[in-house]
């Protein structure tokens, strides 16, 4: 238990780096996922025929882990989107939204009763979330779009712990990745023509801020967050993913002085959504202790 969370609070630190990293980019958020799935999927295939780590599966269990891949995608496209409409703090919070979605979508996919303590932490999340969208409206759209965002990363999130249930985390992310890839390489001339891109190749800085995000942001977050799942419900690496908003947040204001845009209300805000995170935790540990 110890180990995975250990797994689970690395890959949130990891993913802390994504949203600042989507404000370096100068691509849109469609071109954006693209490359970083390209490179991710590149990796992912010379791991794989290198290591032959992941599993041979049937092509009924490929679809069904590609199918989740297509929601991966478009929620990395509506983060970015996020972020361009409002800014990287914003986005990041708007995102720790997904603990009170996965406290809705987890009992109906696994067909268990709701947890009342979850349904809770999740509301004190949307407490904090509504704080800064009632008092600062002009994110307003980016909040949205990022509300959007958070309901695609919790039903990826329950859906994966059913997955890696059956599957190894190395397969399920390879067959993931390659899903969200085709997919979004065929929506990509739809996208674009009703969003036009300033440029549509990645400049030398970009191909820099791209690697790292797919090398360390993407395959590497992905396998830790895939082995943490088997020891923890998909609930609480959501809830802890939360803590991504915290990493994110310290950055922008360093490199961005975003903190000069935001109201107190703001942190208000994020101090509800860390206090849920601290609490399911504790609550979490509890329940092991008497277990």
């Amino acid at each position: 238990m110890r180990k995975a969370f250990l797994q689970l609070h690395m890959a949130v630190f990891l993913a802390g780096f994504t949203g600042v990293l989507g404000r370096l980019i100068t691509l849109n958020e469609a071109l954006l996922v693209w490359y970083r799935l390209l490179i991710a999927v590149i990796v992912l295939w010379v791991i794989f025929l290198l290591k032959r780590n992941a599993s041979r599966i049937s092509m009924a269990g490929m679809a069904r882990i590609a199918g989740v891949g297509v929601i991966v995608a478009l929620h990395w496209v509506s983060f970015y989107a996020s972020i361009k409409y409002a800014n990287v703090s914003v986005a990041l919070v708007t995102f720790s939204a997904l603990g009170f979605f996965t406290a809705i979508l987890e009992p109906l996919i696994h067909r268990k009763p709701f947890n009342k303590n979850e349904l809770l932490l999740g509301l004190l999340v949307i407490a904090g979330i509504y704080l800064i969208f009632h008092f600062d409206p002009q994110y307003k759209t980016g909040i949205i779009i990022g509300l959007f965002s958070a309901l695609l990363a919790s039903l990826f999130t329950v859906c994966n712990g059913l997955l890696v249930k059956r599957y190894k985390p190395e397969t399920v992310t390879l067959y993931q990745l390659n899903g969200g890839f085709l997919f979004l390489t065929i929506l990509l001339p739809f996208y674009l023509h009703f969003a036009p891109a300033g440029h549509l190749v990645p400049t030398l800085a970009d191909t820099g801020y791209l690697l790292v995000l797919a090398l360390f942001c993407t395959v590497w977050a992905f396998n830790l967050s895939m082995n943490a799942l088997k020891k923890i419900s998909a609930f609480t690496v959501n809830l802890t993913y939360n803590l991504e908003p915290v990493y994110g947040i310290a950055l922008a204001f360093l490199l961005f002085r975003e903190d000069k845009y935001l109201s107190s209300t703001f942190y208000i805000g994020l101090f509800l959504i860390i206090l849920s995170v601290f609490l399911q935790t504790w609550l979490v540990y509890k329940s092991r202790k008497k277990g």
